[in-house]
C-alpha cells in the first residue's frame, strides 16, 4: 500500500492546495491582522521517531507556549478571536497539506505528538511511530470534542496523558492494521462530514 498511499497523498494534497489557495491567502491575512506571523511552526515527532516542523495557521497569541501547557482546552485565554474560529472549523490545520506534499505526513494517519508526550509512550504505544502521521484519523473523529473533555478535567494534562492519549493510540493502531486507500478516503469523507455538522453547515454546501 505504501506507493499507492503516497500517490493518493500527493494527488489529494496537491489538489487541495490548488483549490483552496484563495481561502488560504484570506485566512493568512486575517491571522496576520490579529498581530504576529500567520503560520505557527512546531516540532512534532513523525514516522520512525523523526522530528519535523508541522505547519498550522497561528491560533494563539505570540509566545503562547511560554504562557501555559502544550495542550489546549476550550476557553484557553491564549487563543485569539480569529484563532477560536479557526480551531472550531479546523481550518487552522490546512497548511499541513504542505507537510503532506513534502512527505512529512499523510492525509490519514495518527496525529503527530510533541516529543514531551512521545517520551512517555510505553513500548507498545511506540508502535504508532511506525505509521506515517496524518491530517486526520479515526481517533480525531472519535474525540472531536477533545477540547471540551480537557476543559472538564480537573488536571487536563494528566487526563490527556493517562486516558485520552492511550485511547487514541489504540484506535489508530487498530485502524492501521487493515487500512487501505479506500478506507483512508472514507476517513477523509467522514472528517468533512463531522466538521460540517460541528459548524452547522449543510452537507454539500
Amino acid at each position: 500500500m505504501k506507493l499507492s498511499k503516497r500517490i493518493f497523498d500527493i494527488v489529494g494534497s496537491g489538489a487541495g492546495l490548488l483549490m483552496l489557495w484563495p481561502a488560504l491567502v484570506v485566512i493568512a491575512l486575517l491571522v496576520k491582522l490579529d498581530g504576529g506571523p500567520a503560520l505557527f511552526r512546531q516540532t512534532r515527532i513523525g514516522r520512525g521517531g523523526r522530528p519535523f516542523q508541522i505547519l498550522k495557521f497561528r491560533t494563539m497569541v505570540v509566545g503562547a507556549e511560554r504562557l501555559g501547557p502544550q495542550i489546549t482546552s476550550h476557553g484557553d485565554p491564549r487563543v485569539t478571536a480569529v484563532g477560536a474560529w479557526l480551531r472550531r472549523t479546523k481550518l487552522d490545520e490546512l497548511p499541513q497539506l504542505i507537510n503532506v506534499l513534502r512527505g512529512d505526513m499523510s492525509l490519514v494517519g495518527p496525529r503527530p505528538e510533541v516529543s514531551r508526550y512521545v517520551d512517555r509512550y510505553t513500548p507498545q504505544q511506540r508502535r504508532v511511530l511506525e505509521v506515517m502521521p496524518g491530517l486526520t484519523d479515526p481517533a480525531s473523529l472519535r474525540y472531536i470534542d477533545e477540547g471540551a473533555l480537557l476543559a472538564a478535567a480537573s488536571d487536563p494534562e494528566q487526563f490527556y496523558v493517562g486516558e485520552l492519549m492511550p485511547a487514541k493510540i489504540r484506535l489508530n493502531l487498530e485502524y492501521a492494521e487493515s487500512a487501505t486507500v479506500a478506507s483512508d478516503f472514507g476517513v477523509i469523507l467522514r472528517t468533512i462530514g463531522v466538521i460540517s455538522r460541528q459548524n452547522g453547515t449543510p452537507h454539500g454546501a
